[in-house]
């Protein structure tokens, strides 16, 4: 047996390997190659309207919520983020506890005020803050729910009535969460969900719209709601298997509830992870 401890790429479900090399040779009986099929196809929106759909259920998302797969990893939203929902007049806040916080803030500050409230720096990141406050009259308060580099992961998160913005890169879908409670979740999905290429992105209809700042078009969340992911080319092959690991999740849930009558479906279990070791930060003291 191979243990992987990469920070990087996770390891899949066999059958989500078995079937994404098959598509590579042989999409659904078309005789082409997933790495062939154009986007505009019907065989592949029906891919990509199934990843939206059990995205959704696997994470049990309200009606406000909106799902997209997006290019260019988790670190394109560090600065997508505040393009998008800090006001050139407003501010951004900040959880510093570790390398990805650091640098989600520094590009923040490209476009208007960003403010680290609270930082783990001083004792090398081998904690997670707390005892700070949010101020109320802040664009949106950023976090990194697990944090790669140090090891450490957040197992509170603050009440607070401004929105809150996580980078889920690393453990999105590795545990039971209320996913609602968070304005806007983003995840690259190689790290726990599919392979590199394609960074998931939930957000809150509500904080659409919000500047009034000139977005480009590849930059703008609501035109690629518009258009159901697929703005341009998106990464085929990237959203496919996590179309895969989606649906091996969901088998799993269900096959979970008839052995041992435990959480409903879809209830933020992932398939990839689940029962694996996680270093648990136990704060600051």
């Amino acid at each position: 047996m191979v243990h992987n401890f990469n920070a990087g790429p996770s390891i899949l479900p066999a059958t989500v390997f078995e079937q994404a090399a098959a598509a590579i040779h042989d999409f659904n009986g078309t005789g082409l190659s997933i790495l062939e099929t154009g986007h505009r196809t019907p065989v592949f929106e029906a891919v990509m309207q199934e990843a939206l759909d059990l995205s959704k259920e696997l994470m049990h998302l309200s009606d406000n919520k909106e799902v997209m797969f997006l290019h260019g990893g988790a670190t394109t939203q560090f600065f997508q983020v505040p393009m998008n929902f800090l006001p050139d007049n407003g501010k951004a806040v900040y959880l510093d506890g570790g390398t990805w916080g650091s640098k989600a803030a520094g590009e923040a500050r490209l476009y208007g005020e960003s403010n680290i409230i609270a930082s783990s720096k001083d004792r090398n990141y081998t904690y997670i803050p707390k005892g700070y406050q949010i101020p109320s009259d802040a664009a949106y308060f950023h976090l990194t729910t697990n944090n790669t580099v140090e090891g450490t992961q957040m197992w509170e998160f603050p009440d607070t009535n401004v929105p809150v913005v996580a980078d889920m890169s690393s453990d999105i879908l590795s545990r039971q969460m209320d996913f609602n409670r968070f304005s806007l979740i983003y995840a690259g999905a190689q790290k726990n969900i599919g392979a590199a290429g394609v960074c998931m992105v939930v957000i809150d209809k509500d904080l659409l719209g919000r500047t009034c700042r000139k977005v480009p078009g590849m930059m703008d969340y609501r035109k690629h709601i518009e258009n159901g992911s697929m703005l341009n080319t998106p990464p085929v092959f990237a959203v496919y298997v996590c179309l895969l690991t989606f649906r091996s999740g969901r088998q799993k849930s269900y096959e979970r509830c008839i052995r041992h009558g435990g959480p409903r479906p879809g209830k933020g279990i992932s398939p990839t992870v689940q029962g694996r070791g996680h270093d648990r930060d136990q704060g600051a003291p």
